[in-house]
């Protein structure tokens, strides 16, 4: 068994410690406008920090089990790299699901959390099952062609995306390995279910979705606003499941409503 080194990050201005997780099968690129935006004219807004997630972009994906507990744990490591004691954590999608493990592994560590088109309850049995047809497909071949259209057409964009935006989020899914395409969707299906983790967290959060959103809809995100003591909810008109990359300016109005709340 080996343990990959603390993930590189991407990294961008001087203020509070802004972590971002990155959805599934992207990577940290998925959030450059929000590195060059959310620092703010003189980049003491915030520090933000988006790291690939085991396999992806530039990340080791070593060779321990599936499990978002990792993933979690690999972001406690990398917060100790940087010196941060406490950050505002948030993801999208499966960084969502990461954020939630580790609000649930490193509570003491929080300052704030953002929680955008995902979900705090569990897959059920049909859902877990396409994750593994995923996985054993993606291995068997060696590659994620597969997902290049699967993925469009299972609602990762809404109706009205840009094809230049389609364009940019298929060649981002290409450049998936397919090993972490496997290991992240077994890792998903494992996941636990959290929501008496967000009812007992005691942190300004944000929860994002947007409208069209059909893999974590907006039912689910109200849920999880409803859960949590301190949350402000956004839904976004008329986009879907990748909110962050076909709305970025209310997505960005969002985060930096939640920092201004967390505070100095």
């Amino acid at each position: 068994m080996t343990l990959p080194t603390a993930p590189a990050a991407h990294e961008n201005g001087t203020g509070i410690p802004l972590v971002l997780l990155h959805a599934y099968p992207l990577s940290a690129r998925m959030w450059t406008t929000q590195l060059e935006r959310l620092p703010g004219p003189a980049g003491d807004r915030a520090r933000v920090i988006a790291p690939d997630q085991r396999g992806f972009g530039t990340a080791e994906l070593g060779t321990e089990a599936p499990s978002l507990d990792l993933v979690a744990d690999d972001l406690a490591r990398l917060l100790d790299a940087l010196g941060i004691d406490r950050a505002v954590v948030g993801g999208l999608s499966m960084g969502g699901y990461a954020t939630m493990a580790f609000a649930r592994r490193h509570p003491d560590r929080l300052r704030g959390l953002l929680l955008a088109d995902t979900k705090a309850t569990l897959d059920d049995e049909p859902a877990r099952a396409n994750r593994e047809r995923i996985a054993a497909a993606v291995q068997a071949r060696g590659s994620v062609q597969l997902l290049v259209d699967e993925r469009i057409e299972d609602g990762l964009l809404g109706p009205a995306a840009a094809p230049a935006l389609v364009a940019q989020v298929r060649s981002m899914i290409a450049k998936a390995a397919p090993g972490a395409v496997a290991w992240a969707q077994r890792a998903m299906a494992a996941r636990q279910e959290s929501l008496e983790v967000l009812a007992g967290l005691r942190v300004p959060a944000a929860v994002v979705v947007g409208e069209h959103d059909v893999l974590a809809p907006v039912a689910q995100a109200q849920l999880m606003a409803d859960l949590l003591p301190d949350a402000e909810l956004t839904v976004i008109p008329s986009v879907g499941h990748l909110s962050s990359l076909e709305a970025p300016e209310t997505f960005d109005a969002a985060v930096r409503a939640l920092l201004r709340r967390v505070g100095p």
